[in-house]
């Protein structure tokens, strides 16, 4: 997976032309990790994903997700199903778990097992799953089956940095950012965090959000996928990959940003 990919929640409220475009160019500029949800617009989004990838699907590390109340054996194979058709795709590269269900996830990882066995999805994870949730997964699979866990992660939310993120390394599992760039709430300047931003991003030549993605992508198990729906943005953030952190930016950051007290829950969104 590319460290830097893009997500697609609320695409389906941009410009549909503007987003296929956005979607190519974080593509052209190798963003390719490209990741969706059968959650998102109901459908549409992936529809939207399947229109951009069109000529592009080689050069793609696509990933979708199914919802818990949908994650029966049976139900689990009809949502790929139906994914895989709405993404004009034979197949997936990552089909995760969307959050944890009421119901004990063995169905769900068994038709996950099935579908990969059948060549269409390549790879499974789970997403929004604490260390507990996680514990109980690799007792369900073992070692070394689950690819990834995706989380909310961003500057202002590192909760997971006190335990998930470790737990995760320790047992080859990648650590996936979602909204990285905060939930509508990125630090502005004239903020203490936000300056900091903006000054790290002034010495560096580039976006303060491209210093945030950096800063948490730092790590080898870790991987962000910022949304945008504008091809100028797309550029900005692409810029992260390259961008190298030194020591004193990342105690500036880190002071700027405190890890804060462990939570008792997983903050999601």
């Amino acid at each position: 997976m590319p460290v830097i990919g893009l997500g697609t929640w609320n695409l389906e409220t941009a410009d549909k032309d503007l987003a296929i475009a956005s979607i190519r160019r974080a593509i052209s500029l190798g963003m390719t990790h490209i990741d969706t949800a059968e959650l998102y617009g109901n459908g549409e989004v992936e529809e939207i994903v399947g229109e951009a990838l069109a000529g592009f699907r080689a050069g793609v590390f696509l990933a979708s997700k199914i919802r818990p109340e949908h994650a029966t054996y049976a139900g689990t194979l009809l949502a790929c199903e139906k994914s895989l058709r709405r993404l004009r795709t034979d197949r997936l590269d990552l089909y995760m778990l969307h959050w944890p269900g009421s119901r004990l996830p063995e169905e769900t990882f068994r038709a996950f097992d099935a579908l990969q066995r059948e060549g269409k999805i390549l790879a499974w994870g789970v997403s929004n799953f604490d260390v507990s949730d996680l514990e109980r997964a690799i007792e369900i699979v073992g070692e070394g089956v689950i690819a990834c866990n995706q989380v909310l992660y961003h500057l202002e939310e590192r909760d997971a940095e006190h335990v998930l993120m470790r737990f995760c390394e320790r047992h080859h599992i990648a650590f996936v950012g979602y909204s990285p760039l905060g939930s509508g709430s990125f630090p502005r300047v004239g903020s203490w965090g936000g300056d900091v931003l903006a000054a790290v991003a002034a010495r560096r030549r580039v976006s303060p959000r491209a210093v945030a993605l950096a800063f948490l992508a730092h790590e080898e198990n870790t991987f962000v996928i910022p949304k945008s729906a504008s091809a100028a943005h797309v550029e900005e953030l692409a810029l992260a990959a390259d961008l190298v952190l030194d020591d004193e930016d990342r105690r500036a950051l880190a002071e700027a940003f405190p890890l804060g007290p462990p939570r008792s829950r997983l903050p999601t969104l």
